[in-house]
């Protein structure tokens, strides 16, 4: 295999990566965050987060598996992105490691004030997770201050990590986060439809009916930012009409809510969500990372990638490993796919 080939080939493998943790975690996340709004009672906090119980760890293995191929593959992008994302990045295991403890924890002990607790961790962590991962990818989108030495160049006058953790903070990123929140929102809510018996089934619908309203806004309004400041026509693809098929599937989204079609209505997000991602790889590539600074010292898959041999190697191991971990993640989403009661003897969290 040539050079070329396999640079392209890990691109789209780490594409691949982060289109499926997106999907799989955007529910995760939404579950997370609707925790404490959804379940009234202990019981019914109990049966919501059992839905993901089985399947939360797993799904953040994508991401752990996203970052170390990035790392092997492209170690230029990662070294770029992981120093300049330095603080938001830290965030990111904080909010990740308050679900991770909340999880494991909240039923450790019976009084309510620490259920509560851990309850509310499990959620905040939720919505500091998809935050922080919507406003990175938006501001990869974007574009970043990156030097002719592939660092982040930050203002003069604040500390480098400091002033390139607030140049991220700029409407257009902030918009992205809000959308992914919205949109993880609103997957998270139906797929607890999917996996929810009685009132707390008819409790998530009404959310997602009002969750898809705030999330088809917001997802707009980030579209129309992004065609209107030409960032879809950063790399060398144009994304065709994959950016119009996502926002056509968010706008479905409601039409199949109404109509109580509910196994289309978590594919429509779903759909939505894997097409966004999509469109990003699509309309960055050949850059990894795109300099605001000078084109020319952007990060492409060309000057970012490891040595042909390692690349080959990756290729001979990912050949082997990745379809039995797939096999082993679909089977294990297979032998939890019935409903969640709030029957007590069959609560575990």
């Amino acid at each position: 295999m040539s050079y070329e080939f396999l640079q392209i080939l890990w691109f789209i493998l780490i594409a691949v990566l982060w289109i499926g943790f997106h999907f799989l975690e955007g529910f995760d996340f939404g579950v997370g965050m609707l925790l404490p709004f959804l379940g009234k009672t202990d019981i019914e906090r109990r049966a919501i987060i059992n839905s993901i119980g089985s399947v939360w760890d797993g799904n953040e293995v994508w991401l752990l598996t996203a970052g170390g191929a990035t790392f092997a593959a492209f170690p230029h992008w990662y070294a770029t992105m992981f120093s300049g994302f330095y603080l938001a990045l830290f965030l990111l295991l904080v909010g990740l490691i308050l679900r991770g403890i909340s999880f494991e924890y909240r039923s450790k002990d019976a009084a309510p004030a620490w259920r509560n607790r851990f309850d509310w961790m499990i959620a905040i962590g939720s919505f500091l997770a998809a935050l922080l991962l919507g406003t990175a990818f938006a501001n990869l989108a974007k574009g970043l201050p990156i030097g002719a030495d592939m660092n982040l160049v930050a203002p003069s006058w604040l500390p480098n990590n400091l002033g390139v953790t607030l140049t991220l903070l700029n409407p257009y990123g902030l918009l992205g986060g809000l959308t992914t929140v919205a949109v993880f929102l609103l997957h998270g809510a139906n797929f607890l439809v999917l996996k929810l018996e009685g009132s707390l089934h008819t409790r998530a619908v009404d959310f997602s009916k009002k969750l898809w309203i705030a999330a088809s806004v917001l997802y707009v309004l980030l579209g129309i930012w992004t065609y209107v400041a030409k960032f879809w026509a950063n790399g060398k693809i144009n994304p065709g009409i994959v950016p119009l098929t996502a926002v056509v599937m968010i706008l479905l989204t409601g039409y199949f809510i109404n109509k109580k079609m509910e196994g289309w209505a978590f594919i429509s997000t779903a759909l939505n969500i894997v097409l966004t991602q999509a469109t990003f790889f699509l309309m960055t590539f050949p850059n990894v990372m795109l300099s605001t600074l000078n084109p020319e010292w952007s990060l492409t898959v060309y000057n970012a990638s490891s040595s042909q041999y390692t690349l080959t190697v990756m290729s001979v191991v990912a050949l082997i490993f990745v379809p039995i971990v797939l096999a082993y993640q679909g089977w294990t989403y297979y032998m939890f796919r019935k409903r969640i009661s709030t029957d007590k003897k069959t609560l575990v969290y």
